[in-house]
């Protein structure tokens, strides 16, 4: 499949990893394809988001936000998370969360291929079939776009939809584009 990307969807994917290894994430993900889109400059794909206000800086903002509920919000279900602590350190010793991804530390993989998770092969697949559906003889970065539009890609679908960016919206945005034209 590889073979059918243009080069700046190529460089999206690299960028992706290159990505996913900076914030020390075992994985790449769709969120990381997504960083790779918006870090790839003048791209079609980029030129799409910009269009609609979303940028590198928004994304980057948006995926900072904590996944996991905070303190506050686990309070006021009843969990109290230095009670949690402190039997997790009864249970398995002083400093088990320690070097954890829950403290904040990750594994740093220096070198070496970082695996796709489910969501970012999802996102490449629907990407080909994107390019298939719309004629294109070549994926390019507006087909990764789209391949991050549809549901259960992971965690770009969550920033774009909440950014008001549509699989519908953006299909319609490159219909109103020169028919058939991969531009990267």
């Amino acid at each position: 499949m590889f073979e059918r990307f243009t080069d700046p969807a190529r460089r999206v994917v690299v960028l992706a990893q290159e990505e996913a290894r900076r914030r020390g994430d075992d994985e790449i993900g769709s969120e990381h394809l997504l960083l790779g889109v918006c870090r790839a400059g003048d791209t079609h794909g980029a030129a799409l988001l910009a269009a609609r206000g979303v940028t590198l800086r928004e994304v980057e903002d948006d995926l900072r936000a904590p996944e996991v509920p905070d303190r506050d919000a686990l309070a006021s279900v009843g969990i109290d998370l230095d009670e949690v602590r402190d039997r997790v350190e009864e249970a398995f010793g002083p400093g088990a969360l320690e070097n954890t991804r829950a403290a904040g530390m990750r594994r740093r993989r220096p070198w070496g291929h970082i695996p796709f998770d489910r969501g970012a092969k999802k996102v490449l697949e629907l990407a080909l079939r994107e390019a298939i559906r719309r004629g294109d003889r070549t994926i390019g970065t507006e087909h990764v776009l789209l391949g991050m539009l549809h549901r259960d890609t992971g965690r770009a679908a969550t920033v774009l939809h909440a950014r008001g960016v549509t699989l519908a919206g953006m299909r319609a945005a490159l219909d109103d584009d020169a028919p058939g034209a991969a531009h990267g």
